[in-house]
């Protein structure tokens, strides 16, 4: 009963605000780059090596192809491209939660006001009343306290959801209903109020699933049902329903949805790989869809 309880209160918060680019605030992961908050301290990795412990003081945890991000307990939104002693930038404070990826990072704060950035450019404000965010690789998402979903970026795939295939210069709103957005190469999903994660944008290796597989969505169109987290990868996507129970489709698995493993609290996807964290703070992976094995993290240097 202890265990349930704890997994329960693990899952109660993963459609809290903001998840970066995974199902929960203590994993990420984008191309080859990983990232895992364990007991307080980040550990991070590239593709299959071992996870290095980075810093400690993070509450949350985000990456991009090129560094990794952490928000503080006091709210200060960090960028680091090592494990330390190599120093960290101070990218801006008040923050709540961030997300990051191809065009650099959008930073939430405490009013739901977003803000984003390339690198270490100075944020701008460009949305309020926001409660989740990602950036994919090719287009930036939002989603509102009202459950609307906004876009901007690259169009050439469906990535908008809406039909057009031309890109806008600022934010549209394509759906609504939605608690949490998820994006990256050329597609996204977005899950909705009642548990149903919605897909568009391109499709060749089925992170879709069989919605405009072999070639593109340009529409949003229901995946999946009873989810209550998603991430997805550059071609793969995956969810975890309400019984703790993970879910995988696309490359390196099966088109139609499949289940993975069992009592799973989070989970975030890269290019091929998969990982996730277990009920008892096991952290796991999959490479192409082959496994899972168990992470070992780094002795400290």
């Amino acid at each position: 009963m202890r265990r349930r309880a704890v997994l329960l209160s693990m899952l109660s918060t993963v459609t809290s605000p903001v998840l970066a680019d995974a199902s929960h605030p203590r994993l990420a992961s984008y191309y080859e780059r990983h990232a895992a908050l364990i007991e307080g301290t980040v550990y991070g990795w590239e593709g299959r090596a071992a996870p290095r412990r980075h810093r400690a003081g993070i509450v949350q945890v985000a990456v991009s192809r090129d560094a990794w991000y952490g928000v503080t307990a006091g709210g200060e939104l960090l960028r680091w491209t090592d494990a330390e002693p190599a120093p960290a930038v101070l990218l801006r404070r008040g923050v709540v939660r961030v997300a990051a990826g191809a065009s650099g990072w959008i930073a939430i704060d405490r009013d739901g006001t977003a803000w984003q950035a390339g690198g270490d450019d100075a944020a701008r404000r460009v949305m309020a009343d926001v409660v989740d965010a990602c950036i994919g690789d090719s287009a930036d998402y939002l989603v509102t306290r009202d459950g609307r979903v906004h876009v901007r970026g690259l169009a050439h795939r469906g990535q908008y959801g809406d039909g057009q295939l031309r890109a806008t210069p600022d934010y549209v709103a394509t759906a609504g209903d939605a608690v949490a957005v998820r994006a990256h190469t050329g597609h996204a999903v977005h899950l909705r109020r009642d548990g149903t994660v919605m897909g568009t944008g391109g499709n060749r290796y089925g992170p879709l699933s069989s919605h405009g597989l072999g070639d593109k969505a340009d529409r949003w169109g229901p995946i999946f049902d009873g989810a209550v987290a998603i991430a997805t990868g550059s071609k793969h996507t995956l969810a975890i329903r309400a019984d703790a129970s993970l879910w995988a489709w696309g490359d390196g698995f099966a088109i139609a949805p499949a289940r993975l493993m069992e009592r799973v609290a989070a989970v975030a996807a890269g290019d091929s790989a998969t990982i996730a964290l277990d009920a008892d703070g096991a952290l796991w992976q999959w490479d192409a869809g082959r496994g899972p094995r168990r992470l070992v993290l780094a002795a400290a240097r």
